[in-house]
């Protein structure tokens, strides 16, 4: 089958909306017949699906088994309708071309769906019903269930078929939240300024695994899904499809027992955990996807929360990376390097910084790391990949750390609300992290 990636998805859309052959509605309802949004809030908001209609003549075998592959919701592992997306994020259709269709019906004058209490369809086809869903069955279940995640890995991300889970499975794991969040966008833009869906797709992701200059959109999701959402709009939301499901069956037995105090807690409850885990904190990008090679040796575990975090930059790599590509290869270099040439069990640092908008795990939240000889279990060691003794990161990659590890760091409990921040060079003979850096660092919350 062609690749598990966005850009054979958008090389089928872009031929299925070449032809009216047997299917005369737009993509995103054909990805709605073929399974996409089946749920039953879905169907409550948009509908009943159109008929399955007979493989189209534009798109080869091979695409069409991977389209229907790839629509088909199977609840147990809805992370089978995940592909990988230039900027190394890993999307589920299913949300993704539920929001779209949504705007493009909007944009056509589609009016309001008659669902009490009303709901907001674009929010209620992407997220809602799934996240309210989630901590429902939580709610009834032994404690233990997940409600949120995990992420996942690809075998290959060249040529993407397989994507494994990187911890117990819930309703909601990073590539549906992810396709959610891109389904309330690209819904969103195209209700306001409907253009092909592939045309679309492309735009906001890019193409190849980032091969091109400057960052797609899709990297700036999380920030531009809460400029969008504003605050409170996902708890209100939320409780409005949890009355809507109230009504519905299956998920009627689910709400029999919860009265209206409750399901405002799960409501809220829903809204935050979503919040925290997907908007609040920055993105991290496992090992498994940037190529690690294993630990040598038996890793240490740190004894969380910690009280410092180091700043360095990398210097080589001296330039920064902009590319899901390039990042992940300055990050199998260093590894490399402090494997082969230092002699270190592993790549020295707890994260390493990216100027295309992610953070890359090194040693990550809980092992103890080789970048702050004397310190490495007091702190976090944080690399910015480049040399910084010149010129400062991309304001982005400033605020990544800044103003999203740390505060993630301490709201989950990994850091002290008291840490201390320093640069490389207040610990040891080195002028690490660059005197751009470190006089940029010198202005933040916990610098001494």
């Amino acid at each position: 089958l062609p690749p598990r990636h966005m850009d054979s998805v958008i090389q089928i859309v872009e031929a299925l909306e070449l032809t009216n052959d047997g299917f005369t509605g737009t993509v995103p309802e054909l990805a709605r017949a073929l399974g996409g949004c089946s749920t039953p809030g879905c169907r409550a908001v948009l509908g009943e699906p159109p008929d399955v209609p007979p493989a189209p003549p534009t798109l080869s075998h091979e695409q069409w088994l991977l389209f229907t592959q790839l629509l088909h919701q199977d609840v147990a592992a809805p992370e089978r309708s995940a592909v990988l997306a230039p900027d190394g994020s890993t999307v589920a259709l299913g949300p993704l071309l539920a929001g779209i269709e949504v705007g493009l019906k909007r944009a056509a004058g589609w009016p309001v769906p008659t669902v009490e209490p009303p709901v907001d369809a674009l929010y209620a086809v992407t997220i809602t019903e799934v996240l309210g869903t989630s901590f429902l069955l939580a709610r009834v279940g032994d404690g233990n269930r997940a409600t949120l995640g995990p992420g996942g890995c690809w075998d290959d991300v060249d040529d993407p078929q397989n994507y494994t889970l990187l911890g117990p499975p819930s309703p909601i794991p990073d590539a549906v939240a992810n396709g959610a969040m891109d389904g309330v966008l690209l819904g969103a833009y195209a209700a306001q300024a409907p253009i092909p869906l592939a045309d679309l797709l492309r735009g906001y992701y890019g193409t190849g695994n980032g091969t091109e200059k400057g960052r797609p959109p899709s990297s700036y999701r999380r920030r531009d899904f809460r400029v969008l959402m504003g605050p409170g709009k996902l708890e209100e939301e939320v409780a409005a499809m949890l009355r809507v499901l109230r009504v519905l069956s299956p998920t009627q037995e689910l709400l029999e027992d919860v009265g209206p105090e409750e399901l405002v807690a799960i409501a809220r409850q829903a809204a935050q955990d979503f919040t925290e885990v997907y908007v609040e904190c920055p993105a991290i990008v496992p090992r498994c996807m940037w190529g690690a090679r294993p630990y040598r040796g038996t890793p240490k575990p740190l004894t969380l929360p910690l009280g410092s975090v180091y700043i360095h930059h990398t210097f080589i790599p001296n330039a920064p990376c902009r590319t899901f590509t390039d990042c992940a290869r300055a990050m199998r270099a260093m590894q490399r390097f402090h494997q082969d040439t230092r002699g270190w069990d592993d790549i020295g640092y707890s994260f390493v910084v990216g100027s295309d908008g992610y953070l890359y795990q090194g040693r990550g939240w809980h092992w103890v790391g080789a970048h702050t000889k004397g310190y490495n279990s007091k702190g976090y060691g944080v690399g910015y990949v480049g040399d910084f003794s010149a010129t400062l990161p991309d304001p982005d990659a400033i605020a990544l750390v800044r103003d999203g590890l740390l505060p993630c760091a301490v709201r989950t409990g990994r850091l002290h609300r008291n840490y201390t921040l320093r640069g490389h060079r207040q610990m040891g003979h080195t002028d690490c992290p660059g005197n751009s850096l470190f006089h940029e660092i010198e202005t933040w919350h916990g610098f001494k």
